[in-house]
């Protein structure tokens, strides 16, 4: 009889699927990571909303339940719109409120996967690896987004507009990588109580 722990990291008597999450195990990870990493950055959006005299509840803000049309909505809904147009269809105007949510989300989901993908098997210091993380979002967002239309050129936005967009996105590539970091440790911890007899 030999027992024979799963967390060994190296050891040959281990498969490699024990040793190495599939690439479906690190994309849930990523969804998992993403939503707190966008979580953040709402919170952080939402009470410099609260600090500029807004009144929504957070649910109410962050489901854009006041949303009425893709006029009003923000860059999420502006890019749904625009996708939409690209592929000859037409989104009602009462969708706004929900094309903003989800692309919103899906977004933030996205960024949290191809993160938790990227770093499979790689160590690196979540806070250092986070806000490269909320970086390279940031500037794909200057990046793609004037190119549809829904933002203007980067080079057109004030300083502190930018350095307010920055902020946020730095909060979400911070609190994805811990995230994953804490979801990776309990992973193994867990592993960790198995043996093989």
């Amino acid at each position: 009889m030999r027992t024979l722990s799963a967390s060994l990291p190296g050891d040959p008597m281990l498969t490699h699927s024990a040793r190495s999450p599939s690439l479906l195990s690190r994309a849930a990870r990523g969804v998992a990571a993403g939503a707190v990493g966008t979580a953040a950055m709402d919170a952080l959006w939402y009470r410099r909303y609260r600090q500029d005299a807004g009144r929504e509840s957070f649910p109410s803000w962050e489901l854009s339940l006041s949303t009425r049309s893709y006029d009003d909505a923000g860059a999420p809904a502006q890019t749904a719109r625009k996708l939409a147009s690209l592929a000859h269809i037409t989104l009602p105007e009462e969708s706004a409120g929900l094309a903003n949510t989800l692309v919103h989300w899906a977004t933030g989901l996205g960024w949290g996967v191809a993160y938790a993908t990227l770093a499979a098997g790689r160590r690196g210091a979540p806070l250092v690896q986070g806000p490269l993380l909320g970086l390279c979002a940031w500037l794909t967002s200057y990046a793609v987004l004037p190119l549809l239309g829904v933002y203007n050129p980067i080079w057109k936005y004030d300083a502190a507009t930018l350095a307010k967009d920055l902020s946020a996105h730095l909060l979400f590539g911070t609190g994805a990588a811990l995230a994953l970091r804490l979801i990776d440790r309990t992973r193994a911890r867990r592993a960790s109580t198995w043996r093989w007899s």
